[in-house]
């Protein structure tokens, strides 16, 4: 019988590659003139990502520490900024990047996955500090190509950032607590890099190194959903996407492990409460807002 194996080597399974694949991160910095913290427009998004070298934000319910100087801060709203927060500057006055990240999706796993809100001291993470200080260089002091320079390496922050999440181990159910479990990573990144494959339950088991009733039992804790219900939702995420990219709902059927379009219009009617094709059909919700809106 197999057994959970916790002295296994370091995990170097890559977690985020699939994720990262289907939900393309998407980040535009705003110029460092601009200092409001909500929309400027009807076609701009607020900013949702903080990167500071001086001052720090607070909104309402909660804040960064009270007094003392301010370290290096990074804060990353996931699901939007709240109403009321503000920036307030320390005693070398206020110096920070915002920038707003595309993760508005319904059907973003990641997004869905994070708090509301993550706060990361950058001076405590090496692999965050020496991208946001490039990013924060190149925006305050302009050169050539700057603004296409800046939004990539806010990209790469916002991948790095995600990715010490994982590795810090601190969520404890979800998405991210799946993927930062040694054994139970495996069979995640399986099911998402193979959603066509015809899974059973001990299979998945076994690329975590666990019995069948343990795999289970300590998916569910881990993650929050049983592996079939894991499964069922990122295979339908796939479907929805491919779908709205203007694949029939055969081929979505056949790339995403449904047996047929039939049992995908069923699955998909269920989740979403419309069918298919009417997901499909021009109008106020057309195929192109769904496309911007499973956008990472």
């Amino acid at each position: 019988m197999l057994i959970e194996r916790t002295n296994m080597p370091k995990n170097t399974t890559d977690r985020l590659s699939a994720l990262i694949r289907h939900f393309r991160i998407e980040a535009k910095v705003f110029p460092a003139a601009r200092s409001g913290l909500q929309k400027e427009g009807p076609g701009d998004a607020a900013p949702n990502l903080f990167i500071f070298r001086h001052g720090r934000l607070t909104w309402p319910g909660q804040g960064m520490p009270e007094g003392g100087a301010n370290p290096p801060m990074l804060v990353f709203f996931p699901r939007g900024t709240p109403a009321g927060a503000h920036v307030e500057p320390d005693v070398n006055g206020a110096e920070y990047v915002c920038a707003a990240v595309d993760t508005v999706g319904d059907d973003n796993p990641v997004a869905q996955a994070l708090p509301e809100v993550v706060v990361v001291r950058r001076d405590e993470v090496s692999s965050l500090q020496s991208v946001t200080d490039m990013l924060l260089e190149e925006a305050f002091s302009p050169r050539c190509g700057g603004q296409a320079v800046i939004d990539r390496l806010c990209e790469i922050a916002v991948i790095r950032l995600l990715r010490h999440l994982i590795e810090d181990g601190e969520a404890k159910v979800g998405l991210i607590a799946g993927l930062a479990h040694p054994n139970l990573s495996r069979a995640i990144v399986a099911i998402h890099d193979n959603p066509e494959r015809n899974w059973r339950l001990e299979d998945l088991a076994g690329m975590a190194a666990m019995s069948r009733t343990h795999f289970a039992n300590r998916f569910r804790e881990v993650v929050g959903v049983t592996p079939g219900e894991y499964l069922s939702s990122w295979r339908l995420t796939l479907a929805r996407i491919a779908i709205a990219k203007g694949a029939s709902v055969n081929a979505a059927a056949m790339q995403t492990g449904f047996s047929c379009s039939a049992a995908l219009s069923r699955a998909f009617t269920r989740r979403y409460g419309v069918s298919p094709r009417q997901f499909a059909k021009p109008g106020p919700t057309s195929t192109s807002e769904h496309t911007r809106n499973t956008t990472f």
